[in-house]
């Protein structure tokens, strides 16, 4: 593997402005080598000179990076001393606990949680891995250094690079200084004596680190292909039966049946393959959802559990296909799909993922009850996730009420069909019920009274009692409390107050749009008249969608940015390596925020039926979400990597709720040591300009002071951070929530 290839798959990815820009460089020597004057067509001497006045030009770069590399490697060192001071003293005060017993005095001592012990350990885990992650910044950087001056020696027949890297760069601080070692070897032996009673082995067990690049397990890759090939064959199956198979239930009631199950699915292997873009593209999702590092799942997983499920999915589909040849009760299976499903996400057993089920249900709990929880990252991740799936909550509304209140569960014919009901010709209103040939018995009794037809009574489906709508509308409503609570938590109007303008749009677009359902379906033409409502959900639908994609451009996705230089439309940093990407995507974005015209107007004028429209519109707006991931992923990746923050620390000592929210608003802005400041004014403190090396290109030095000052900064502001956790007895600072847009 070439050194260019491996630099990008090991680097860092908060970091990854501050590594060598080992292809910047390559670059400048093949061009410089190309654009010197050939040795037959100019003198010797003026091609000397311009070559010397690159190697001028070459060194001052690698001058250059140099420093920034040395000031970040710094600024993470002055943070590993502080982070291992902090975790010793932790740990001294845990023993002397332990030692003194309840019955001593602890006037003098920090009051910890049951579950300290355990915290110990897990913030030991997580420190470890961030030593190594400086030590892999360490290598990966000399290593850079030496392939790239040895490349420019073999190029140019000079030794002038080995002499350069030897007297400037086996001479700097990043590569002489073994404090990070010594911090890991202290590290081993701390968590080994203290923490886990000399056994040396379950300690490097505990903080093993994974693999720099991700490996995949073959038997998982094994199992991805098996689950895929059979589902692919079980579904042809059914989808090919489907046309030759009469049932004794519409395909109404299949298709909501079997929807909402098939959308997870769905949603589960699209979510792979957002990990798998994001993984290789360099974005941080791990830390983005602050997932455990050494224990979430990997892309090949994810297609794993939907191989999975999907192959239960289709052999549920065809065993209700043939259950009037096989002779089982037909409405069994859509029951044990929907149960196979919760309990493989509420089993309480140490097994199948069990730490990534618990993160799930941890944050559908914080999505579903927003006003009473500080919200994070993941939660309003996932609740613009269910926006998506709404059509997923509204089919599982039915299947309970399809359950409770349509099937026939006692009787010759239980779980066979549904409750219908016929109306005699005098009127009376009878329950029946169908056989499988589709033959019912005259419940009417009198010869006189004849039943005409056995109709479902099909009430699941309505808008009845407006219980369908409100299920439809909980997604946007999480999204609107849980804007709110940011503005509570917070106290900015913008964007969080504008973000939830947003979703009560939707509000009035499900609102109208179930008012002119429900007056068309019962008649109530002439007392409002119909196209009222229907122009009201047309002007609301319109408003919504204008003001939804917008914010999808310019806020969620962080485009049309002014300053985006040569990314015309796009914005100044992007991750993913093609430009037409974000111009497709545009486009997608405009196009699937618009459906909502083919089914109104479909609907309206009865071109199609509304539950294979409905389901095709499901399919396109997830796919339209695992598009939007990619770049709503990307673009907190990048606000993120300006803060230098690679891995979270974890708190032994609780800080108190109101000094959180204040760390992490001074996190979130670009300068937020404003009372250091004001205290160093206070006391008379001057500040001293920092004289700069004076260099020909402005650029350059520009660049340069740039990282110089971010250094400063997120030195003074983890002093400014370290002395109010001090203050309020906490040991670290947890890890900030992301800016949420």
């Amino acid at each position: 593997m070439k050194f260019a290839e491996h630099l990008s798959a090991h680097i860092t990815p908060e970091w990854r402005k501050q590594y060598i820009e080992y292809e910047k460089m390559k670059e400048m020597l093949y061009e410089a080598l190309e654009t010197a004057p050939s040795v037959e067509e100019t003198d010797p001497a003026f091609r000397e000179r311009q070559l010397t006045k690159f190697r001028e030009n070459f060194f001052r770069f690698c001058d250059l990076e140099l420093k920034k590399i040395n000031i970040f490697f710094s600024e993470k060192l002055a943070e590993s001393t502080r982070k291992l001071a902090s975790l010793k003293s932790d740990l001294d005060q845990l023993i002397d606990r332990h030692h003194d017993g309840p019955g001593h005095s602890t006037k003098k001592k920090k009051v910890f949680s049951s579950g300290t012990h355990h915290d110990l350990k897990l913030a030991y885990s997580e420190f470890y891995l961030n030593l190594i992650l400086v030590q892999n910044y360490q290598t990966l950087n000399f290593t850079g250094f030496r392939k790239i001056l040895k490349k420019h020696d073999k190029l140019f027949e000079t030794k002038s690079g080995a002499e350069w890297r030897q007297s400037k760069v086996e001479t700097s601080l990043f590569f002489t200084s073994r404090d990070v070692d010594g911090a890991i070897e202290q590290v081993e032996n701390i968590v080994t004596a203290e923490l886990e009673g000399g056994d040396r082995g379950k300690a490097m067990k505990r903080l093993r680190v994974p693999p720099l690049g991700e490996t995949q397990n073959p038997l998982t890759t094994f199992r991805v292909g098996l689950f895929l090939g059979i589902a692919i064959v079980l579904i042809l199956i059914a989808v090919v039966a489907a046309f030759y198979v009469t049932l004794p239930i519409s395909w109404q009631h299949t298709i909501r049946l079997f929807r909402g199950p098939m959308l997870i699915i769905l949603f589960c292997f699209l979510i792979g393959g957002n990990t798998y873009g994001w993984r290789t593209s360099g974005v941080n999702h791990v830390l983005i959802f602050e997932l455990d590092p050494r224990h979430h799942l990997t892309y090949q997983q994810f297609l794993e559990v939907g191989g999975f499920f999907a192959v239960a999915w289709g052999i549920g589909m065809i065993l209700y296909l043939f259950s009037p040849i096989l002779g089982i009760p037909l409405l069994v299976h859509p029951l044990w799909i929907y149960g196979f499903m919760l309990v493989y996400l509420l089993n309480p057993f140490p097994v199948l993922h069990y730490r990534s089920r618990r993160w799930l249900l941890n944050v559908l709990f914080r999505m579903m009850t927003p006003p009473f929880h500080y919200v994070g990252f993941a939660d309003f991740w996932m609740a613009d996730q269910f926006n998506s799936l709404a059509i997923v909550l509204v089919d599982i509304q039915y299947f309970l009420c399809f359950y409770a209140s349509e099937v026939q569960w006692a009787g010759p014919n239980a779980l066979q069909g549904v409750k219908m009901e016929t109306v005699c010709s005098n009127g009376t209103v009878f329950q029946c019920q169908t056989s499988f040939n589709g033959t019912f018995e005259n419940p009417c009794g009198d010869v006189n009274a004849t039943a005409i037809v056995c109709q479902a009574i099909n009430q699941c489906a309505s808008n009845q009692y407006a219980i369908r709508p409100i299920v439809t509308l909980l997604p946007a409503y999480w999204r609107f409390a849980q804007c709110w609570r940011r503005y509570r938590d917070t106290k900015h109007v913008f964007p969080h107050v504008v973000n939830a303008f947003k979703y009560s749009t939707s509000f009035l677009v499900v609102t109208f749009s179930a008012l002119n359902s429900w007056y068309k379906e019962h008649g109530k033409s002439d007392v409002i008249p119909e196209s009222l409502f229907l122009w009201f959900w047309l002007l609301a639908a319109i408003v919504s969608s204008c003001y939804t994609y917008t914010w999808d451009i310019k806020m969620d996705w962080g485009l049309l940015d002014r300053n985006a230089g040569e990314n015309r439309f796009l914005r100044e940093q992007t991750v993913y390596h093609y430009k037409w990407y974000y111009y497709l995507a545009m486009v997608e974005d405009l196009i699937l925020r618009f459906t909502w015209t083919i089914t109104m107007s479909a609907t309206e004028t009865g071109f199609i039926d509304s539950e294979i429209l409905r389901t095709v519109m499901a399919v396109l707006e997830v796919i339209r979400r695992f598009i939007w991931n990619f770049f709503r992923l990307e673009n907190e990746h990048i606000n993120n990597c300006g803060q230098f923050r690679a891995v979270r620390d974890i708190s032994i000592t609780p800080i108190d709720h109101s000094d959180q929210v204040l760390l992490e608003k001074m996190m979130d802005e670009e300068d937020g040591v404003f009372n250091r400041r004001e205290k160093d004014a206070k006391r008379g403190l001057r500040k001293r300009d920092v004289k700069m090396w004076t260099d020909d290109d402005e650029d350059e030095q520009t660049d340069t002071w740039t990282v110089f000052k971010g250094g400063i900064s997120n030195w003074l502001q983890s002093r400014k951070l370290s002395n109010l956790s001090s203050r309020k007895g906490s040991s670290s600072l947890s890890m900030d929530h992301s800016k949420e847009i």
